[in-house]
């Protein structure tokens, strides 16, 4: 884990927290990815400055899934991995997906209820995202980034 704190005068203490990895262009690549960065996440919660609620740690799974899954199928190039990232504040949760494939740019499927077993997945990242986009990746490739406003966790014991 990389952590930086950042302190600007008069402001209080702000701490991110990042997670990378780099996972091949594979269903089982992007599943072991969603489940390091789960892994990862979770135990974020011990971080009082950013721990969230079960609610946003079940969006970031759906997202991450969808991102990593998206880049394993369409922006596979053989010998080429794409890469994870996570960017954790107290008030935001940044996933970003870098693939090798610029010549193919995500869209959603129009329309998404057609019967095709693909297409929707992008509809789902944007109805969970507070933000999501894409922006190309230097040399070649693009990274599929998408944000989510964190919510403290309820308290417990109705205090």
């Amino acid at each position: 884990m990389i952590q930086r704190t950042v302190t600007v005068t008069g402001e209080p203490t702000a701490t991110t927290h990042h997670f990378r990895l780099t996972f091949p262009t594979s269903r089982h690549g992007a599943h072991t990815a969603r489940h390091a960065a789960e892994r990862w996440l979770a135990d974020q919660q011990d971080c009082p400055e950013v721990a969230a609620g079960d609610e946003d740690a079940a969006t970031a799974s759906l997202l991450i899934a969808e991102l990593a899954a998206n880049a394993a199928l369409h922006g596979r190039v053989p010998g080429r991995h794409a890469r994870l990232a996570l960017t954790l504040t107290a008030g935001t949760l940044r996933i970003e997906v870098t693939d090798t494939r610029g010549d193919r740019l995500p869209e959603p499927a129009p329309g998404g209820d057609g019967d095709g077993e693909s297409g929707r997945g992008l509809l789902l990242v944007a109805s969970l995202a507070d933000a999501w986009g894409c922006e190309p990746h230097h040399p070649g490739g693009k990274t599929v980034w998408a944000e989510c406003a964190r919510r403290k966790p309820a308290l417990k014991g109705g205090a």
